[in-house]
């Protein structure tokens, strides 16, 4: 295992590991964990997302009894992260423009292995730590979802994944996911187009009258892909639309998913007579979470930025994180940040001296809970 984080860094980011194919970054980290002396285990979650790799889960033993402190981050990277090609450029980390980085979320790792390492050689006493990093997060929390939370013992913990190292997350909004499906009456385009009934352009008439964006300072609503149609010359009989409602505020996440909901029946309404129908479905992705800025967890990695002169912030998200996940099962977990910049575009970089920030920012956490 490579010494300073940003060797280790580069390393992580030539390891294709895209969704659902996270099986060489699982394989990496189980080996560096075992040679930092931690227990590790390996879960099946995989079995049900149809992945090629479970969540890996590692216990570091500690000299000092206390609660363990947990560090979390996911080892999945959105489309297109294969064969990455990253270099250093000036003070950053690019890429060569072809793919993404995956400092989402490779930072966070390297970042707290690199601090686990620089613990274990040090020799300095330190509390438990509970290390969680997740496969599928990108494609829906699936990882932090499947693993069985009962196992964490720690008293808080922490989800490597924003931007700024600094930047503290005390919440984030519950998810509904939704999914429509219009259907029509297809007939051909040219030689009959009066027996069809178009299911794009209801689709359409629902759309522009459904709420979009941002609705309030808690609460955003997104339409982000539609599906339907076979060939111009078909009138089409079906048409798919899949999007999403985040909000602090779990009544205000119902009242803009149910106004989704009504804009639609009442739109198929207008065509129920010519065979128009619906099929709507809601999912509850997740729940918001949210911190008070006296608690511990927060605390502490206030007082940890401060020793290392690094500004933060704190503040509430707009996306989710295994955080919300996590924090549901009752340990009181935020998101912080490790640097990461452009994040999900092939114009995603990262600031060299972010990466040792996040280093040093989680070698003080520890440091500093282990000792108080």
């Amino acid at each position: 295992m490579q010494n300073d984080v940003v060797s280790y860094f580069l390393r992580l980011v030539a390891i294709d590991s895209e969704s659902l194919n996270e099986r060489g970054m699982i394989d990496i980290l189980k080996a560096d964990l075992q040679d930092l002396g931690a227990e590790i285990e390996e879960d099946d979650c995989h079995t049900k997302t149809g992945g090629n790799a479970g969540n890996l889960f590692a216990r570091l033993p500690g000299s000092i009894q206390k609660d363990p402190i947990l560090l979390c981050a996911h080892v999945d990277t959105v489309k297109p992260g294969n064969g990455v090609k990253a270099r250093i450029e000036g003070d950053r980390i690019v890429t060569d423009g072809t793919t993404i980085l995956g400092s989402d979320d490779k930072s966070g790792i390297a970042e707290i292995m690199i601090a686990l390492k620089r613990i274990v050689e040090s020799g300095v006493e330190h509390a438990p730590i509970e290390i969680l990093f997740t496969v599928s997060e990108e494609i829906g929390l699936l990882g932090a979802k499947g693993f069985d939370k009962s196992r964490l013992k720690s008293a808080f913990g922490y989800a490597f994944d924003t931007h700024v190292v600094g930047e503290l997350v005390t919440g984030a909004p519950s998810q509904n996911s939704w999914e429509a499906v219009i259907h029509g009456r297809e007939s051909h385009a040219g030689v009959a187009p009066e027996k069809g009934l178009n299911a794009i352009r209801i689709a359409a008439e629902a759309i522009s009258a459904m709420p979009m964006g941002r609705i309030d300072d808690e609460t955003t609503c997104n339409l982000g892909k539609i599906q339907g149609g076979e060939a111009t010359n078909i009138v089409p009989n079906k048409a798919c639309l899949y999007g999403e409602v985040r909000s602090h505020d779990h009544s205000k996440l119902e009242q803009v998913s149910d106004q989704i909901r009504k804009v639609l029946e009442e739109t198929i309404a207008r065509y129920s007579e010519d065979g128009a129908r619906l099929e709507f479905s809601c999912n509850d992705e997740y729940k918001a979470f949210n911190v008070k800025e006296d608690a511990p967890v927060v605390s502490w990695a206030k007082t940890s930025l401060r020793n290392l002169d690094i500004p933060y912030t704190i503040g509430r998200g707009g996306g989710g994180s295994d955080a919300n996940v996590i924090s549901a099962s009752g340990i009181p977990m935020i998101i912080v940040g490790t640097g990461m910049d452009n994040v999900h575009t092939v114009k995603e970089c990262i600031r060299i001296e972010e990466l040792h920030r996040g280093a040093d920012f989680v070698t003080e956490l520890i440091r500093l809970y282990s000792q108080a």
